[in-house]
């Protein structure tokens, strides 16, 4: 890659995949600007009209993080199939990308606490708690979830499944499968939510 990458407008796309790739594979700790700016080709100057420290380039790396788990659980969350299906959906869809990419999680919600967080970064860290909402309300109007406060029902959920993902990525299920744990969690999760509803007061 050279020089004119930068010309070109491709330069910060260019700098933020091989970030993606460095901190996948070492964590945020292997992540250098002036190297980045070498793997591509380009001078550290450069780099530096992009992202004016690591910790910018840390940032819009959350971004896109950010963005990539929000389409997987989007698509988790969409769609005609069974509510608790694509309940279930969501909790595989997070964990998978937990699994699949341990570091950029855990920079995605390093940088997202930074104190010199974007307003990009806070905006597109809040938008997949509002989307597990709006599908637990779905099925409360649905008639399959007793009503009750759907944002509490989401934070529990989001608990009992970063959990899972948490076990997963720090290799503590002891060779349980994680894909049957999610799946064991979610199923556990949607039962309590369905069996609230006989815990309700009778008048």
């Amino acid at each position: 890659m050279s020089e004119r990458t930068y010309h070109h407008g491709n330069l910060r796309a260019a700098l933020l995949e091989r970030a993606w790739e460095v901190v996948d594979a070492e964590g945020a700790d292997g992540l250098s600007l002036r190297q980045l700016a070498r793997d591509v080709g380009v001078s550290h100057g450069a780099s530096a009209r992009h992202f004016r420290d690591k910790q910018a380039l840390l940032d819009a790396l959350a971004v896109e993080g950010f963005q990539r788990l929000n389409a997987s659980l989007g698509d988790a969350v969409s769609g005609d199939a069974p509510f608790a299906d694509r309940f279930r959906a969501a909790g595989d869809a997070y964990v998978s990308f937990a699994v699949r990419h341990p570091a950029i999680l855990r920079t995605m919600y390093t940088a997202k606490h930074h104190a010199t967080a974007s307003a990009e970064l806070v905006e597109v860290s809040h938008v997949a708690m509002p989307a597990l909402v709006a599908l637990i309300t779905a099925a409360q109007d649905a008639g399959e979830l007793p009503a009750g406060p759907a944002e509490e029902a989401a934070v529990v959920a989001f608990a009992a499944v970063h959990g899972v993902a948490t076990l997963a990525t720090d290799d503590l299920l002891n060779g349980f499968p994680w894909q049957d744990a999610t799946a064991a969690t979610t199923a556990s999760v949607w039962r309590g939510l369905v069996a609230a509803g006989s815990d309700a007061p009778t008048t």
